[in-house]
């Protein structure tokens, strides 16, 4: 039962699928060291049972190496039990004669106890060494793909972290793409886009207020030089500043009003 369970386990290890493990692995590196961990508890026990299993085996094969050298023996006795039994019939001996018959008989059938075991024990034996050749075979594939997975586990490390990496800098910048709009960065550019936008329209409000407040200033110098050449005139002055020309000035004086100033000068 234990030979078998160990053989199980050795044919499991040896079938495991190491990528499909560690895809199924939150941690790689982890599961790699628990695998090399298991690998190498599951070779000592395998060890040791091969040499249980190699132990027994020895132990069948001096048991039928001795019914074998056992029946040679008894072989080698009915023969010689045999042949004494002929001398002293030759001598008459009739008596004596049986009486080594009867060892001869004896030794035979000894000789054939043991030449019975021996070849019982054959299919045994055979079979002991089938599961020897198994077991020695498949210690050597987990030796195998356990060095193999040690060779490979820092490259299998550096891989999966190496793929970490990249799942987390995509992320990232998927995170920050500034061409999403729903992205951090997008909402952060709507935001200062709205902010010029406040200022831009203050800037022409303000422009807006600085030309009205410049045309009042123009109205209000035009109508002090008006008072003041008007001021002048009233004081004595022989030739009036130009007023200039216009249709109508700011205080309802017209054209025709200057026209009737004329008629009145030539009359006096």
């Amino acid at each position: 039962m234990t030979k078998q369970s160990i053989f199980g386990r050795m044919s499991q290890l040896i079938r495991a699928n190491v990528n499909a493990m560690l895809d199924r692995a939150e941690d790689p590196e982890k599961m790699l060291d628990q695998m090399i961990r298991d690998f190498t508890n599951n070779i000592r026990e395998a060890e040791e049972a091969v040499a249980q299993t190699i132990g027994n085996l020895r132990m069948m094969e001096d048991d039928y190496k001795e019914d074998l050298d056992t029946a040679r023996s008894w072989g080698q006795k009915a023969l010689a039990a045999s042949r004494k039994a002929d001398e002293f019939r030759a001598e008459g001996h009739e008596q004596d004669a049986q009486k080594f018959d009867n060892l001869a008989k004896v030794a035979i059938q000894r000789q054939i106890d043991a030449e019975n075991s021996a070849k019982n024990a054959e299919p045994t034996i055979q079979s002991q060494r089938e599961i020897v050749e198994r077991l020695r075979t498949g210690l050597e594939q987990m030796k195998t793909k356990r060095q193999q997975l040690i060779s490979k586990r820092d490259e299998l490390v550096a891989r999966s972290k190496a793929a970490h990496a990249q799942s987390q800098v995509h992320d990232a910048v998927k995170a920050i793409d500034i061409m999403d709009p729903t992205s951090e960065v997008g909402r952060f550019e709507e935001k200062i886009r709205r902010e010029e936008a406040r200022v831009r329209g203050q800037n022409e409000l303000a422009a807006s207020s600085l030309d009205s407040q410049f045309e009042q200033l123009e109205d209000l110098g035009e109508q002090a030089e008006v008072e003041a050449r008007l001021a002048a005139l009233r004081g004595g002055a022989s030739e009036p500043a130009a007023i200039g020309t216009g249709s109508e000035s700011s205080s309802g004086v017209t054209e025709a009003d200057f026209a009737n100033l004329e008629t009145e000068k030539d009359k006096s």
